[in-house]
């Protein structure tokens, strides 16, 4: 029995017993390759959420209707990666084992790995999603094969060819690129074809992993990593709602830096984005 946070995400306060879905805090940002400060987001996006309000006009579904219980945040070894990933893991699975879907909040996106590190675990047939500006397809970073560039391939090593979904990559290495097309599906640039992956993945069990710079910096500017040409919030919307429809068993929102966005516009949109999965992902199941 996990203990229930004293500062939730709005409208995610229900007792664990009785949640669906369970929300915790990955605040890790230790492998950041640019400006660091996805440590930060998961207090900014609780604190900032009540700005934002519970009912959904896009699904006329409301938080208050369903079951979520925020658990608070994770307090991770700073510097050490491979503790982060054990600690995230061991979360995840207790969260799993419970017959819950764990909600991640990152922290840089290297935190994922000891989430579907988990997934894997309970699902022999794992597949990933993955909505991301970047690639993260390297073998290492400077040495370091624990990274937030190297994330994705560290979960192909669990996974194996032809069960990671990208989406909305336009940046990494011309090596990630060719591993691609060997290994994953890479949709480039854009999220189309999404509707068409969901049916081609049918029932199959789901991480989906949201890494928020797949965003257009225009709309998005908190993030470490920022890359121009990225998607509008309505078509990540959208496509976010298409992957909901799964067999989704895990997922996370993460890559929220709010300390380069003082408006607050970009955690206002991340808490937006995270209602809106939250309600299309209970309501499905």
């Amino acid at each position: 029995m996990l203990n229930k946070n004293i500062q939730t995400f709005i409208g995610c306060d229900c007792d664990y017993k009785d949640s669906q879905i369970v929300i915790f805090g990955a605040p890790f940002d230790s492998t950041t390759s640019f400006r660091p400060g996805t440590r930060f987001a998961s207090q900014a996006m609780r604190s900032e959420s009540f700005g934002i309000e519970t009912y959904s006009p896009y699904q006329d579904k409301d938080l208050t209707d369903i079951k979520v219980f925020d658990s608070g945040d994770l307090e991770l070894p700073f510097g050490c990666p491979e503790q982060a990933l054990s600690d995230i893991e061991d979360r995840t699975l207790t969260i799993l084992d419970d017959g819950k879907i764990p909600c991640m909040i990152g922290g840089e996106h290297l935190v994922t790995l000891g989430a579907v590190r988990a997934a894997s675990k309970k699902y022999s047939d794992l597949a990933v999603i993955q909505f991301d500006a970047h690639a993260d397809l390297r073998n290492d970073y400077l040495g370091a094969k624990l990274s937030h560039a190297c994330v994705m391939r560290r979960c192909h090593d669990l996974l194996g060819d032809g069960r990671i979904f990208q989406f909305g990559i336009r940046s990494g290495e011309r090596e990630e690129f060719l591993f691609a097309n060997e290994h994953t599906f890479m949709n480039r640039f854009d999220l189309s074809n999404i509707s068409k992956t969901v049916q081609k993945i049918g029932q199959a069990p789901v991480y989906f992993t949201l890494d928020l710079d797949i965003l257009d910096p225009g709309e998005f500017p908190g993030t470490g990593t920022p890359e121009a040409g990225g998607v509008s919030f309505t078509a990540l919307l959208y496509a976010a709602r298409e992957v909901s429809k799964l067999n989704i068993v895990g997922f996370d929102v993460n890559e929220l830096s709010p300390v380069y966005d003082t408006s607050g516009r970009s955690t206002a949109l991340a808490c937006k984005i995270l209602r809106e999965i939250l309600l299309a992902i209970s309501h499905k199941n």
